[in-house]
C-alpha cells in the first residue's frame, strides 16, 4: 500500500470503535499508508468489513471484538496486540456514542455510562500499554535506534466548550483532554507523543439530526444517537467552511498526529471543526 503523507509501513496501529465512521475511515487511512491495523468494535460484522477492505488494497488487518467499557478489555486488547502483531505504535482512542439529557434527567447510571466509553476505557487501554511502551523504548535504546510511538485521543468541541444536554458526554471529552495532558509529560521519556483531535460536526450518527432510524445496539439495549434538530442547525449555520465535515476529513485529523512529520508535536488538543471555534 502506498503512503499518503507520511510512511507508516511496519507500524501496528489500534483503533478502538474501528467498524464504523470515523473509525472506519481512520483504519482504512492508515492502512493504505502501510500501518498494520487492529480493529476494534463491539459490532463483529462491521469490523470484519473494515478488515475486509484493508486487506483487499493489499493491507494487513485483523479485527478485535469487544466493549471498551468492559473491565479487562485495556488489558486483553493490548496483550492480543502484542501477541500477534509483535509491537504497539500507534494507539487510536475513537470508540464512544451518547447519551444526551439535560442534568435533571439525566440518571447515575447515564452519566457513568458515558464516562465509562469516553474515558475510563482510554485510561483502561493506555495504562495497560504503559509496560509495552517502556520495554519498547527500552529495546530502541539497546539497539541505538529511535522511534516515535502515537497516542492520539478523540475528544469534542463538546469537550472544549459545553453542548447544553451533554454534560456527561462533555465532562468525559473534558477529562479526555486532561489524560492527554498528562501522558504527554509522563510519556515523552518513552518516546511517545500524546495528542488530542476535537471534532465538531461530523457527518456520522453522532453528528446527524436524531431520528427514529438514529439508533446504535449497544449492550443488547437500542441507543437513540444524534443530535437535537435545532443545535444541528445552529452548528452547521455557524460552520465558516460552511457544512459538516467527512469522515475521510476526520481521519485526516488523527493521521497527522501519527506521521512522522508531527513526531515533535505532543500534548496538543486540535480543533476539526471547520473554523467552528465556539458553541
Amino acid at each position: 500500500m502506498t503512503s499518503e503523507f507520511g510512511n507508516l509501513a511496519g507500524r501496528t496501529a489500534l483503533i478502538t470503535g474501528g467498524g464504523r465512521g470515523i473509525g472506519e475511515a481512520i483504519a482504512l487511512k492508515l492502512g493504505r499508508a502501510g500501518a498494520k491495523v487492529l480493529v476494534n468494535d463491539f459490532d463483529a460484522e462491521p469490523a470484519k468489513a473494515t478488515v475486509e477492505i484493508i486487506r483487499e488494497s493489499g493491507g494487513e488487518a485483523d479485527v478485535f471484538i469487544g466493549d471498551v467499557r468492559e473491565d479487562n478489555f485495556g488489558d486483553r486488547f493490548i496483550q492480543h496486540a502484542v501477541a500477534t502483531c509483535r509491537s504497539v505504535d500507534i494507539i487510536i482512542n475513537n470508540a464512544g456514542y451518547t447519551r444526551d439529557a439535560v442534568i435533571q434527567k439525566m440518571s447515575d447510571a447515564e452519566w457513568r455510562e458515558i464516562l465509562d466509553v469516553h474515558l475510563t476505557a482510554p485510561f483502561r487501554i493506555l495504562r495497560a500499554a504503559q509496560p509495552v511502551f517502556k520495554q519498547q523504548a527500552a529495546a530502541d535504546a539497546g539497539a541505538g535506534r529511535r522511534l516515535v510511538r502515537k497516542v492520539v485521543n478523540v475528544s469534542s468541541i463538546s469537550g472544549l466548550f459545553g453542548i447544553a444536554g451533554q454534560s456527561n458526554y462533555s465532562s468525559a471529552k473534558a477529562g479526555l483532554i486532561g489524560l492527554t495532558q498528562v501522558l504527554a509529560k509522563e510519556w515523552g521519556r518513552y518516546g511517545v507523543t500524546v495528542n488530542c483531535v476535537a471534532f465538531g460536526l461530523i457527518g456520522t450518527r453522532l453528528g446527524t439530526i436524531k431520528s427514529s432510524t438514529t439508533r446504535v445496539r449497544i449492550g443488547g439495549e437500542d441507543v437513540s444517537v444524534g443530535m437535537n434538530s435545532d443545535l444541528h442547525k445552529d452548528l452547521q449555520s455557524r460552520i465558516p467552511l460552511g457544512r459538516v465535515g467527512t469522515v475521510e476529513e476526520a481521519a485526516g485529523a488523527v493521521y497527522l498526529f501519527c506521521t512522522p512529520e508531527s513526531d515533535y508535536i505532543s500534548g496538543q488538543t486540535v480543533l476539526c471543526s471547520g473554523g467552528l471555534t465556539s458553541i
